[in-house]
């Protein structure tokens, strides 16, 4: 063996055993945020994180920010404007939630997740300041800070420290108090709003859409989806009241065509500044052509004033837009398809895309909904398109117990179509049975699987089949 051969082994084996340690530090400070308040358990100031942020010399205000709220489409248009972003020779920061394999999914620099090395450096640097807020709240009877609140400060730090041009932020939940309401952006994007969260952000459609309203700044612009009246008007009133500029989907805005394309789609996008045509998307279903109306607009309006952008430039940056747990295909004989809707509204989006771009014959759900989701309204529009169903319980402790699912599923699908399992991976199994049950021929021509529910759901199913 040559010189040269023993020394790239060496760094080989050094760098195998350099990424060992990190992810077993990266596991401990892992199990150490998550023994704080959990995402779901609000506490309504940003006190905490505006604390240590100053303390930090707040890094939010290094680079220009793009904030992102709505019930459905956040993270695909999020990933949308932060391609079209760095095509543009910018370096940018991503921040979306949940994950799906690791918690470093979260935060993103230039397009790819940030090491486990660099998230224990990044946990390293800010930590002794999270511990002074820490003490600061409780002294005053306050709690710590939360797992989302700490994850929002190690973003916002590692953003800072790159140093990116641009950071895309999407909120945890709602808008005026989520914790990522610390950063001023240049622009708001609000994808559709609907009847999601209720226990914290109020139950009428009205007082949710006043809630993510709080994410438009003085002076900001503001790039709208198409939504019912009542949130039209409540983000009307507050661009109004801060001096924002508002573009809406229906009228300064428009998906002027589309049409289902292999891989994904065509769209042709209009905006103020004109039509964008023939824009290959490599992702499915209608609704993914109207987020990527709103990331143009938005990227539009930070990058040039709301003037055209380079074609080209826009083309290329469509074209590498990835979405995992989307409609995403993670295997084949049987195929098996997962996506994260976890309400009503993505359902519904989820159906008519099946519709619209498959051709299955037979096609079990795999089913794992959280407890404080609306089962019923899901399960009823998944209902139309799933031969039979297996109920099962995801890996976090909020989600809904399968046999108290099983009441609701036998009223809407009938008992002979309802199945129950405890596991993501017996129910993987059971709906691949199920969906091969009735194929002569054995090559699973137009049977599949499709995992929804809960993006936990997804996230459990995509590392059973071996998804990074």
């Amino acid at each position: 063996m040559s010189n040269k051969s023993q020394q790239a082994d060496r760094k080989a084996a050094q760098a195998a055993a350099d990424e060992a340690v990190a992810q077993e530090s990266l596991r401990e400070i892992y199990r150490e945020i998550m023994s704080r308040a959990p995402e779901h358990d609000i506490d309504p100031t940003l006190d905490r994180v505006r604390r240590v942020l100053e303390l930090l010399g707040d890094p939010q205000r290094a680079y220009r920010v793009v904030h992102l709220t709505g019930t459905n489409g956040k993270t695909s248009t999020a990933r949308m404007i932060e391609s079209l972003i760095r095509e543009h020779g910018l370096r940018t920061g991503l921040f979306t939630s949940p994950h799906l394999t690791s918690v470093t999914e979260r935060i993103q620099v230039d397009g790819a997740p940030i090491s486990a090395a660099r998230f224990v450096e990044v946990w390293e640097d800010v930590a002794p300041y999270i511990g002074v807020a820490d003490r600061e709240s409780e002294e005053e009877g306050g709690p710590r800070l939360s797992f989302f609140e700490v994850l929002t400060v190690m973003a916002l730090a590692a953003f800072a420290d790159a140093p990116v041009d641009v950071a895309v932020v999407e909120v945890g939940m709602g808008g005026e108090w989520d914790s990522t309401n610390v950063v001023d952006g240049d622009v708001a994007v609000v994808t559709p709003v609907g009847m999601d969260h209720q226990r914290w952000l109020g139950d009428t459609l009205e007082a949710i859409a006043v809630n993510k309203s709080g994410i438009i700044k003085d002076g900001a612009t503001a790039v709208l989806a198409a939504q019912e009246d009542v949130v039209t008007e409540v983000m009307r009133a507050r661009a109004a009241a801060v001096g924002a500029h508002l573009l809406r989907e229906g009228f300064e805005l428009e998906v002027a065509g589309r049409q289902v394309a292999v891989g994904g789609q065509i769209a042709d996008l209009r905006t103020p500044a004109g039509l964008y045509t023939g824009i290959f998307l490599p992702l499915l279903g209608e609704h993914q052509a109207h987020n990527a109306l709103l990331a143009l607009a938005a990227v539009e309006a930070l990058l040039s004033g709301g003037g055209a952008l380079d074609a080209g430039v826009v083309e290329a940056g469509f074209g590498s837009v990835t979405s995992p747990g989307r409609l995403e295909l993670v295997r084949t004989s049987p195929t098996v398809l997962v996506d994260a809707a976890h309400n009503p509204p993505g359902a519904e989006a989820l159906v008519a895309t099946l519709d619209e771009a498959f051709e299955f014959t037979r096609l079990v759900g795999v089913v794992g909904i959280m407890a404080d989701k609306d089962a019923e309204g899901l399960l009823a529009t998944l209902e139309p398109v799933l031969a039979e169903i297996v109920l099962t319980r995801n890996s976090s402790d909020r989600s809904a117990d399968p046999r108290e699912l099983k009441e609701l599923a036998d009223d809407i699908f009938g008992e002979d179509r309802v199945h129950v399992v405890e596991s993501v991976a017996e129910a993987l199994q059971v709906a691949s049975d199920l969906a091969e049950r009735d194929d002569a021929v054995g090559v699973g021509v137009g049977t599949g699987v499709l995992v929804t529910g809960s993006v936990v759901t997804v996230a459990d199913a995509r590392i059973l089949l071996g998804r990074p």
